[in-house]
């Protein structure tokens, strides 16, 4: 029988699935094969036979064509990520399902939580709509269990209804995409498809070729640690080091006072002790270039705090990330217009939009699956403020439906 998505998204959503950029293994955490099992498990129930789970917990599925020499028709994916962000605690995610929503701030369960609507201005677009929040204790894990719950539901419609009429369509979902390892065992030959679609985006009509280029710095600081009481020219505090290297940082240049194509110096966490600490810095700019600037940025704010710490030892480590994927994709044209065509169709009103972040589509693209990304009706991703609306996850699925049609048609 046909579930609704909102029965779907609700179930995986209640699944921890958080990633953790402290773990060494792949995946960071084994929970996130609790949601892998069930997703194969549920991909076979449909129908699907040809359904993998790895070891590294990636999983692949193919729907085969139904159209007639549809197998040598070129084939279309579809990708997203299991795992949810470990900024905000994930355990015990309970949705709040609020009906009709007419406007006004949204209070999360019982709890002293709202959802101002002074500070989400897309409330607007959602008169009427069924809106799903948190109880205000953990995030919602929208991102990316709405795509998640938009790709099974596009394969349950797939493999249930013939009506809609498609070459062969592929199946991705991939682990520790929140800790920018996504990708890192992404088999893109077993894959096996020419062009593919993250779902993993905001709001419907927000259609995304662009992203930010990205890499990490580490700022370790190693001190002296000594008692307090024996600490007269002895002791070298590395958290008072750290301290005045993050008040450098230039403050033009925060995510919290840029916007659009502007770049980021982020100061994502610090570990602190006076021994020793380490400070991880976000590197992001839509210009590659732009982040050899950034490096240089630290270094000298580096260069003005050592002198007066001189017995600290300060060290600087930047590791790429990922790249803005646009210039490739530019060079495969026809996916793009696909995709616009598919939203447009969708009633959408479609435009490009830059995403200030990054999805595994970015690593895809650069491996060479081109790999632009598509709306889910989400917004404020990564905070117990996350909200979702049901009316746009279905124009997510309406979108995913026409593009595995027109690519059937329009993608020799």
């Amino acid at each position: 029988m046909s579930e609704n998505v909102l029965d779907k998204f609700i179930r995986y959503a209640k699944i921890d699935t958080q990633s953790d950029p402290k773990s060494p293994t792949i995946p960071s955490t084994k929970k996130q094969f609790d949601l892998a099992h069930l997703l194969v498990k549920e991909l076979k129930e449909m129908g699907i036979k040809d359904v993998e789970l790895t070891d590294e917990c990636y999983v692949y599925a193919t729907i085969p064509s139904n159209i007639e020499g549809g197998s040598q028709l070129p084939a279309v994916g579809f990708v997203c990520h299991m795992d949810t962000s470990p900024d905000f605690n994930a355990t015990g995610v309970n949705p709040q399902i609020v009906e009709n929503y007419q406007g006004g701030d949204i209070q999360l369960g019982s709890s002293n939580e709202y959802i101002l609507e002074k500070d989400n201005p897309n409330l607007k677009k959602c008169i009427g709509h069924t809106i799903i929040t948190t109880d205000g204790s953990t995030l919602l894990s929208s991102d990316d269990k709405s795509g998640v719950s938009a790709i099974m539901k596009m394969a349950e419609i797939l493999t249930s209804d013939d009506t809609t009429k498609h070459g062969p369509v592929k199946i991705g979902f991939t682990p520790d995409e929140e800790i920018g390892r996504g990708a890192d065992k992404f088999d893109i030959e077993k894959f096996g498809c020419e062009y593919a679609y993250t779902i993993d985006g905001g709001l419907p009509g927000e259609i995304n070729k662009e992203t930010f280029s990205a890499d990490s710095a580490f700022v370790t600081v190693t001190g002296n640690e000594i008692h307090p009481g024996e600490a007269k020219d002895r002791m070298v505090n590395s958290i008072r080091v750290i301290s005045e290297i993050i008040a450098k940082l230039p403050r033009d240049m925060a995510p919290e006072t840029t916007e659009g194509y502007q770049p980021y110096i982020h100061p994502h966490e610090v570990d602190a002790r006076v021994g020793k600490s380490t400070l991880h810095l976000l590197f992001r700019d839509f210009m590659t270039e732009g982040l050899t600037e950034q490096k240089e940025i630290v270094e000298k704010i580096i260069s003005e705090v050592q002198p007066s710490y001189p017995k600290a030892k300060i060290e600087l480590v930047v590791t790429k990330s990922y790249r803005n994927m646009y210039d490739v994709l530019m060079e495969n044209p026809k996916g793009l217009d696909l995709l616009y065509k598919a939203a447009e169709k969708a009633g959408t009103n479609p435009e490009w939009e830059p995403i200030r972040g990054g999805t595994d589509g970015s690593r895809l693209t650069e491996m060479g699956l081109p790999t632009p990304n598509i709306y889910t009706g989400g917004q404020n991703f990564h905070s117990n403020k996350e909200w979702l609306s049901l009316d746009f996850l279905e124009k997510t699925i309406e979108t995913m439906i026409n593009l595995v049609e027109l690519w059937g048609q329009e993608g020799k």
